[in-house]
């Protein structure tokens, strides 16, 4: 059976699919504050739909590869059980996410993506950080070590 591992964007925004064959992780249960996305949710769980906790070996497998593609800093604790969810059922499941972090760590994991009312990442990127003030990049941080200014977030290159 193919199952779709659930986002909070599936609850909060809703969506078609059957409430039988999703699956999500008690972090997203925590994130849906409206009354519509509560709901949702808990008619797709009175529908069959399973919450289950990720297993610690697909979360250390999560963490290295979204390090590799620098999208740690933009993965938040929801994000990451997410997707080691869909690591785990990689075989027989579909992520349902709108996040483009999330898309963009799953692409490299080989985990089909389906996003909810976005637009699909069209490449796999790798990130950078940029001094705003000398150019120079680095790969993590906030402060330039250099001359002190602050770093933003840009594209290295695409896989």
């Amino acid at each position: 059976m193919r199952y779709y591992i659930a986002d909070s964007a599936v609850f909060i925004m809703g969506t078609g699919t059957e409430a039988h064959r999703l699956l999500t992780v008690p972090s997203v249960v925590n994130e849906l504050k409206s009354y519509e996305a509560s709901m949702r949710f808990e008619l797709a769980v009175e529908s069959g739909a399973c919450v289950q906790s990720p297993e610690d070996p697909f979360l250390e497998e999560v963490r290295e590869i979204a390090k590799r593609t620098r999208d740690c800093e933009e993965l938040s604790k929801t994000d990451i059980d997410v997707l080691a969810k869909a690591l785990e059922y990689r075989e027989s499941s579909m992520l349902l996410t709108d996040d483009y972090a999330v898309q963009n760590v799953a692409r490299v994991m080989g985990i089909e993506v389906r996003p909810v009312v976005q637009k699909k990442i069209k490449d796999v990127l790798i990130w950078q950080k940029k001094c705003v003030g000398c150019h120079r990049s680095f790969d993590e941080g906030e402060i330039c070590p250099v001359c002190g200014s602050g770093l933003k977030k840009s594209r290295k290159r695409k896989i």
